[in-house]
Parts: structure tokens; sequence; C-alpha cells
């Protein structure tokens, strides 16, 4: 696994390695190598006393219905084109009624 670090230096007395999130340790030392491995030490010892490194995935979540969506498909159904009929009909039934206009 990479992370970034930042490496800066201090006035004359070294330099400083920080890790972002979720490490969050700053280590120091008189070069830049030896503040890199102090960093690098500190992460390591973090995991070895138990810290754990996992991913998770987050986004949207699954719309708790939609594992039910086309269980009834109507092409297979042998009273769709019946049903579609009387829906037909009812309309036309409808349109002829000056009631309803």
């Amino acid at each position: 696994m990479k992370i970034a670090v930042l490496i800066e230096p201090l006035n004359g007395t070294g330099f400083r390695a920080t890790g972002g999130e979720p490490f969050s340790i700053t280590a120091e030392g008189a070069t830049r190598e030896e503040a890199l491995n102090a960093l690098k030490e500190a992460m390591a010892m973090r995991l070895k006393c138990g810290a754990e490194l996992v991913s998770l995935e987050v986004g949207p979540q699954e719309h708790p219905l939609l594992k039910y969506a086309g269980m009834y498909m109507y092409k297979e159904e042998p009273l769709f084109e019946e049903w579609k009929q009387a829906i037909e009909d009812y309309r036309n039934e409808i349109e002829k009624d000056d009631a309803y206009l």
C-alpha cells in the first residue's frame, strides 16, 4: 500500500515526515531517509499492536423493494392480453359517453 507523506525541513535540525489519515503520525530524523524510516516504523508498530487497514465500499444503497421488481413478468402472465383488452374497451366506452368529456 502506498500513502502520501509530507516531508518538511526543520530549522536546520533535520526533517519531519508526516503521514495523513488513517495514520496521523509524525516522525523526525536528521535526514529525509531517517525521518521516513522512523515514520514507517511507527506505522508498523501501530499495525503490530492490533490496528487494521480495511477497505469499505460506500455508495447508494439498493432500494429494499428492488429485489421484487419484475417478479411477475407480464409477458408470461396468461391474463395480460385480456387485461389490456379490458382497459382498451373501458377507454372506448368512456370516450363515447359525453358526461366524461
